[in-house]
This record gives structure tokens, sequence and C-alpha cells, in this order.
């Protein structure tokens, strides 16, 4: 079995450090969608340098998202094919605002593995810490097919009960034919989001939007919305990635208002309101 669950766990972790600065910023805010229209002054705090402000999801890709997802899946105890891998879900703490360069230390590691039967989860987990302590924790868990049924456990269920009633607000953003390829330049490589070729192998049409580029899309339509651009708000961001998005779609955000937090769908308006972020809270102070 390409996945040894005890020796995976028992890695010593990966650290390195990581830099970044405004060009990474405005590049990550580019490849999410932001400065349309490009003269407005709430989206030229995400593109123009004297006015700059860090979305928090940025954290995903901070140093090329070092250590990273996909060096993360050569750890000892765990050897799979791109191909079979599919990002399920990702978990965002934030304990300090995100500076708009930085240098800090990213430490990985495989946090948990569970089986779901037909396939694996892999938990991995990054702390990222300046000089001045801790800046942020990301967990994303990444399902690999076929490489479940050995007996071990199936973790806890991300499922939560659907929000009731009409949401508060709901606004659309649409994805450019070349968004994958631009928010690729961010540090995901993954030729699932670039190669037709390679994406047919993976049993998809074409190539799919990375996940991490639509979580992004939908926390700036949230910050902008409902927390009034203010990106300092968002205290945790957690996603479970319920279906595709083909480049060119357009989302549909659909949020409700709780006590200090968000709840938040987002379906595919092309494809019949088809599910694409579920499970989704944005926690807020």
């Amino acid at each position: 079995m390409p996945i040894d669950a005890a020796k995976a766990l028992a890695a010593e972790p990966r650290t390195g450090e990581i830099t970044w600065d405004q060009k990474d910023v405005q590049l990550y805010h580019l490849g999410i969608g932001a400065g349309v229209p490009a003269t407005d002054p709430d989206e030229l705090r995400y593109t123009l340098e004297s006015r700059l402000h860090v979305l928090p999801s940025f954290a995903t890709v901070a140093g090329a998202g070092s250590p990273g997802v996909i060096s993360s899946l050569s750890m000892p105890g765990v050897d799979v094919d791109l191909a079979r891998v599919l990002h399920g879900g990702q978990a965002l703490r934030i304990h300090r605002p995100i500076p708009v360069r930085g240098t800090a230390t990213a430490t990985g590691r495989i946090a948990a593995v569970y089986d779901k039967g037909k396939a694996a989860v892999l938990v991995m987990r990054t702390e990222v810490a300046d000089a001045d302590g801790p800046l942020w924790t990301n967990d994303a868990q990444i399902f690999v097919r076929g490489e479940g049924g050995w007996g071990g456990d199936r973790g806890p269920s991300a499922r939560l009960e659907p929000p009731t009633g009409a949401p508060d607000r709901t606004v659309e953003r649409h994805s450019r034919e070349d968004q994958a390829l631009l928010y690729r330049l961010s540090g995901d490589y993954n030729p699932l989001h670039a190669d037709p070729e390679f994406a047919k192998v993976a049993g998809f049409e074409r190539p799919i939007l990375h996940g991490l580029c639509t979580y992004g899309m939908t926390l700036k339509a949230v910050v902008d919305t409902l927390l009034g651009g203010d990106v300092t708000r968002v205290r945790s961001y957690t996603t479970r990635f319920a279906g595709v998005v083909y480049p060119g779609e357009t989302l549909r955000i659909r949020m409700w208002r709780q006590e200090a937090a968000v709840r938040v769908a987002v379906t595919s308006v092309e494809r019949d309101d088809s599910p694409v972020l579920a499970d989704t809270i944005v926690e807020h102070s």
C-alpha cells in the first residue's frame, strides 16, 4: 500500500524559511479575481502597493505554499499518484494579521491519516511563525482515491447542518477562462489545472480551477460584502470542497450571518447550482 499511516505520522516535520513581498501578495489577489473594476477604490486595496492589505487566504500560497501540499505527498510513508489526489477541504486559523512582506519559519507535517474506505485522507498541517510569534496554521485535507480500506480510523465527519432560512446576502463572482493559469503562478503547478491530457487521465473533461482559488475568491466576497472590506477581522476560515469549478464559470456565493461568524455555500451558476464549497464558515471579530 502506497500509504503507511504509522510511518507518515511518525515522520519528522519539514521546516523551512519562507519569504514573501508585495508582488507575491498582488499576484495572489489577481489570481483570485481582484482588480475588477481596476480603478475601484475597494479593489485597489488588493492591487495597489500604497494601499495594500493582505487577504488571509494568502496564507495558503505564501512562500509558494512551502512546505506545500505537493511536497508533503512525498513524505515518508506516502507515495501516491497525483492523478488520484483531490483537495478535500481546508482549514485556516489566523493568529495575527499577515504583513505585506515577511520572513517566517514554516513547519509542515502529516497530522492525521484517515481510512474512508474507497479513499485515504491525509491532514497536512503547516504552522507558520515569524520573530514575533505564530502567524497562521493551515490544515489541508487531501483525498487519495483508491488508497483506503486498510481498517484505519475513519476520522471525524466534516458535514454540518445546513444553514436555515434565506441567505442574508447572495453575490456572483465570475472566473476567467485563464484563471487557473494565472493562479498557478502563486506556486501550485499541479498539471490538473493546466494540462488537458492530464485532466482527462484524472477523470475531468478539461483542466479544473484550483480549489484554493475558489476558496480565496469566496473569502474575498465575504470580506468585501459583510466585513466592511476589513481583512483583519477574519479569525478562521474552514471549507469542504464539494465539487469542481471549470475556469470561466460563475460562482454563486450565499452568506448567512451568525454570531461572530458567516456561514457560506458556493455553487456553480452554469451547472444548475452544482455544489462547489460546502460546510463553510468564516469566523470573525
